[in-house]
């Protein structure tokens, strides 16, 4: 899966335009595990560096990719129901994509808990963004406020990654001169990251 999205990500590198980004974000918005963290920062870069994309429409392209997504999501999610979309979550085509009855399960309690508000809200959440589409698809909720919401919760969320990787483009040159002590401090969270897995396994297993 990893080699999958490296050669994803070179292909994307070499054809970024309005049509990829539309396309990997309808990705992203379904339940395929490809973030938009992968997709927009490039695409912002390429429109400061370059002036072959605009910015506001790399936003727009993307906020419209993930309505696609999430609107593929909540209708397969109406017309399977319950039973056949958890079933194909504990599947083996399910489990490739890191699916699993119970992040189905949380976030259709997220949407339970919230009401038709998650489907704006839960846009801005990781682990929930690209799955709260299955909870609206099953409680059959009103397909125009779906797609409010979504486009809403999703423009936000763009905005948010544009408004970053512009800060981070300003500030390339100070990246690059502290690139090695960077590399360092990534290594470090990376290996605090797997032994808090480590132990998480660990406690389940007690």
């Amino acid at each position: 899966m990893f080699e999958f999205f490296q050669m994803l990500a070179d292909w994307y590198m070499n054809h970024m335009n309005y049509f990829t980004i539309t396309m990997l974000m309808a990705i992203e918005s379904s339940f395929v595990p490809l973030p938009s963290e992968i997709v927009i920062p490039p695409a912002i870069w390429k429109a400061l560096d370059t002036g072959d994309l605009n910015v506001y429409l790399v936003v727009l392209f993307a906020t419209i990719g993930a309505v696609i997504g999430a609107m593929f999501n909540y209708i397969l999610a109406r017309w399977l129901g319950r039973v056949i979309v958890y079933g194909f979550a504990e599947s083996r085509v399910g489990k490739l994509f890191f699916l699993n009855q119970a992040k189905v399960e949380h976030a259709e309690a997220y949407f339970n808990r919230h009401g038709r508000s998650s489907t704006f809200i839960g846009r801005l959440i990781p682990g929930i963004r690209h799955l709260i589409s299955i909870p609206a698809g099953l409680a059959k909720m009103s397909i125009k406020q779906f797609v409010l919401y979504t486009a809403l919760g999703s423009a936000i969320w763009h905005t948010i990654l544009a408004v970053l990787s512009y800060s981070l483009y300003t500030q390339r040159e100070l990246l690059k001169e502290y690139m090695h002590e960077l590399s360092y401090v990534l290594l470090a969270a990376g290996v605090l990251f797997v032994v808090y897995l480590i132990i998480k396994y660990r406690k389940k297993k007690e």
